[in-house]
This record gives C-alpha cells, structure tokens and sequence, in this order.
C-alpha cells in the first residue's frame, strides 16, 4: 500500500478521554473547536494560518461564544485531527484509507493554495495522482471509502477519477498486468504456483483476461454498476469476460437460500442487485454456460419482484442463446399465485416465441431450400431448441394440472424443420395421455396429431405399436410406415428392431417399391376405421 508522510514535528496531541483532546504545549490553548462529540483545545495562529473558514468561524465566535462547532464534518473527528496536525506541523501518514476523508475535510476547512503555498490539498492532490490512482489495490479502496462520504467525495470528483482509473487497468493487455501487485485470485492451482516461482522475470506471463474480475467483487453496487458502465464504454472487454465479472459479483451478494432472497430486511437490495445486473449483461451472445447463469437470474428476479422492463430485458437475452439452455435450468417454478401448474410453461412459451422471432431468417432460408445440409450444419440451433422444447413437453407433461392447449401451443411452437426426429416429441405425448386420462377422443387426436409418424425411429414405433393409450388410428398409421419403410429397404415387416434414429425416411419412389398385397391391406384397415370414426 502506498502512503505519504506530511510534516516532521513529533504529534503532541493529547486526550483526557474520548470526548477532548488537547495539544500538549507551553502556550495555553485560545479555541475550542467541536467536531461530532469530541472537543479539540488548540492555538489560533497554526490553524488559521492555513483554514480560510476557520478564519471567517472565529471572528463570529469571538462576539458570540468561545467555541467553534463544525456540523456534519467529512470523515468526523479522525480527519479533523489530521487537519490540525497539518497545521502543526505534527507528522501525518496518509493512506488509502484515510486520504478522501483528509480531502474532504481539507475542502472543507478551506485549506487551499489561496491561503498558503503548499496547502493540504495541493498535497493530497499530488499523492493523490502520483502514488493513488496508480495502484490498482489503493485505487479500488480509496473508491470504497469514498462512498462513506458522499457528497463532497462526488463532488471532489474522487469517485470519477477512481473509476476511471481501475476501468483504464482493466482495460491494459494481459501481458502488461504485474502478477505481484494485481492478481488476487483466492486459490492459485499448483501449475501457477509453480510457474511464478520458477520464472520470476516472467510473472505476468501467466495473468488470464479476467484477472480484475474477482477484485471489484467487494465493490458496493452503485460503485460496481458505475465501474462496469466505463468498462463498457471502453470497448476493449470481449463480452465473456462482462459476463464472467457479473456472475461473479452476483455469487458474491445474492443469497443461496429463497429465503434469505425474499426476507424483508434484503428483498429491495436484492431486487435493485438483480435489475442493475440485467442492465450490465452484454448484448453479444455469450458461450460457455453462460444461459445457465441467465435463467437463474430470472428464477431470482421472478422471486425478489423484479420489475417488467428488466425482466423483458432479460428474457431477450436469454432467447438469444436458448440453444445453450438445458431442461433443467428451464424448469422454473410458478411462484405466481395465478398460475396452478407445477412450473411457468408461459414463461417458456414465451422463451420461444422470442427465439422464433430473433431466428426468423433462420427458418425462412431452410424453408426455401430443397436439402437440409445447410440446415444441419449452419442453423442447427432450431435443432438443439426443438430438442429443448420436447424434453420441457416430457418434464411438465407430468403435471396433472397442465392445460392441452399450453402443450399443444408450446410444440406448435417449433417449426417443423427444427426435429430430425419425433422420439421425444412421442415421449412427451405418451407421458401427457398417461398423466391425463380423462382426456376425450378428439383431445386425444388432437395431441398426436403433434407428431409425424414418419419421424419416429424403429424403437419409438414399436412402442407406439403397442402402446393402448394411443388413437387407434394412430396405431394403424404407424404400423402402415413401419411396414412401408421395412418394404422400402428390401426385408420383411421386422421382428426386432435396432434404435437408429439415423435412418431416412422413405421418399415417394420407395412408397412404390412396397409389397402391394401388405399396402392394401393396410389402405383398407385404415379406410374402415375413417367410417368408423365418422359413427363415433
């Protein structure tokens, strides 16, 4: 830590309790001053010598009272005597921690280059640029002491200077960073240890792009939120490192435990948290697990009350890297008393909807476009969210509670293109008719009309050959494509049947290539069931 010693006068300051203090001396003291509940007996001359408003305080107090009262001192008694001491002469240590409270008390005082040559704050100022501004540790405590002392430390501009400064840092190449002074990562891996040990003149060789992360953790939220505006602002931090310094501070001061989030002595701390970290979050989509810190931010803003704006904000974000999202995360609890269902299948709906819109143009290409190679291999996020979706349908499709519309509008929600196959999509629809048996034949044929038969593997259509719970016309449809693919590739109806989910479905020529004598059948068991579901 840097310091700056002031004067060279042994201190004489002296006390006869906690409430006065006196300076030892041969000359009897001629003013009291009093700063908060501490009395100070000291001599006119060194104070007035350079304090221009203890010049203007004493001749009022010599026609009115022998005592000076200073209310509402910045940085209270201690910074007073550091004053006073100045003025002595006495010797003065100034650090990190008491230099803005000696800056403000010394504005305060009017100790300025006006009064004499070489005043507190001209000398403070220097240490200020010269020693302060220059350590990254000094900086980031002379900032957290400095919100004790608002206003005059804003108004000093000793917090815009201090941000500045720590934004410039954060800013520098790596390569430049000194590992001595900077790096404070809590646990050092061995390699590390060993690195910095072994090559010493290259101790900075090894400092990672967010080595300034976990340092301004401690910072208190309106400095942190300021600090991560200029580091923005800037434009030389890639939008991962953004993303891994607000996960951090968010694992830094918001709770674990619900109920700890929701208590009424930290619920409006938690809530102003949670929405000034939704206004930091990058706008550049973020890899690497990064949706998965998202939706635990929506968990916790649902649960603290956050407001509309920041909530939209966040579920863009959020839609914007959905393919990254896993079922887990995405199973949010419906704490709203509104909704009677197990989790919020509205708020994934609208996860969707909001992906849809922002990979329009995705789909609008692959729809133009005879072969999905192109699909496959540059817009294969439609697939990882249509396999998202499927395996949301099978989780909240266990809820004897959940509505058949919401199901049906949330696959609905899934273009067409975006499933290679049905396996999960046919998971979800069996789960839903189990859980829901109450279900009336035309629901029934409205769920499974979800799913294309022709997209269910081998394994999936065995199943469903089977499965009682089933239309049966869809058991029918099912039986005639597992016949026609069997047809198709040369053999028989199988008696086993392998889960490939990578092979083809039959195009119209292998249609045509089908055993006759099996298609008719089949033609004329579906035809009798359309006359018998006419009757029904």
């Amino acid at each position: 830590m840097k310091f700056m010693k002031l004067g060279s006068k042994a201190d004489a300051f002296q006390g006869d309790g906690s409430c006065s203090r006196f300076v030892a001396s041969e000359l009897p003291t001629d003013v009291v001053i009093v700063v908060g509940d501490v009395k100070f007996s000291l001599h006119k001359f060194p104070l007035l010598s350079k304090c221009n408003y203890l010049q203007k305080l004493v001749l009022k107090a010599n026609e009115i009272s022998d005592e000076i009262h200073l209310p509402d001192f910045p940085g209270g008694p201690k910074a007073f005597e550091i004053c006073a001491k100045f003025c002595y002469g006495m010797t003065v240590t100034l650090n990190a921690y008491n230099v803005v409270a000696a800056r403000c008390a010394a504005e305060y005082l009017g100790m300025s280059e006006e009064v004499e040559r070489g005043n507190l704050i001209f000398k403070i100022e220097v240490f200020f640029n010269s020693s302060i501004f220059r350590s990254w540790k000094d900086t980031i405590i002379v900032l957290q002491t400095a919100r004790s002392l608002l206003p005059w430390s804003e108004d000093l501009k000793v917090i815009g200077r201090c941000i500045d400064s720590i934004a410039s840092k954060t800013s520098v190449d790596p390569s430049s960073v000194h590992w001595s002074y900077t790096y404070n990562r809590k646990v050092a891996t061995l390699d590390q240890i060993r690195e910095v040990t072994a090559r010493p003149q290259h101790r900075h060789a090894s400092v990672p792009k967010d080595w300034w992360v976990e340092d301004i953790c401690e910072l208190e939220i309106d400095s942190y939120k300021r600090l991560m505006f200029a580091i923005k602002a800037k434009g030389r931090m890639s939008a991962g490192v953004i993303g891994e310094a607000l996960q951090a501070y968010a694992m830094r001061w918001l709770p674990n435990s619900v109920d700890a989030l929701v208590s009424e002595d930290h619920v409006r701390r938690n809530k102003a948290l949670v929405e000034t970290i939704i206004w930091l979050l990058p706008s550049d989509k973020v890899v690497g697990g990064f949706c998965s810190f998202l939706l635990k931010l929506l968990k916790v803003s649902i649960l603290v009350g956050g407001g509309d704006g920041p909530r939209d904000e966040l579920i863009k974000k959020i839609s914007l890297q959905l393919d990254d999202a896993s079922h887990d995360d995405l199973l949010i609890p419906a704490w709203s008393s509104d909704i009677t269902t197990v989790y919020d299948i509205g708020l994934m709906q609208s996860l969707v909807d909001q992906f849809a819109k922002q990979h329009s143009h995705d789909m609008d290409y692959v729809e133009g476009n005879e072969t999905s190679d192109d699909f496959a291999f540059g817009h294969d996020s439609w697939l990882k969210v249509g396999k998202l979706v499927d395996g949301y349908l099978g989780e909240v499709a266990q809820d004897p509670n959940l509505p058949l519309p919401n199901f049906i509008n949330l696959s609905q929600s899934v273009p067409e293109s975006a499933r290679d196959t049905h396996d999960n999509l046919y998971k979800a629809i069996d789960t839903y008719l189990r859980e829901h048996p109450g279900l009336t034949k035309f629901e029934k044929r409205k769920i499974c009309g979800l799913m294309d038969v022709k997209k269910l593997t081998s394994e999936a259509c065995m199943h469903a050959a089977q499965n009682e719970r089933l239309p049966l016309r869809v058991v029918v449809q099912v039986l005639f494509f597992e016949q026609v693919r069997a047809a198709a590739t040369g053999l028989n109806a199988p008696q086993s049947v392998s889960c490939d989910s990578s092979q083809s479905t039959p195009n119209t020529q292998d249609y045509k290539k089908a055993m006759p004598e099996d298609l008719n059948i089949l033609s004329k068991q579906m035809g009798d069931l359309k006359i018998s579901e006419k009757k029904d």
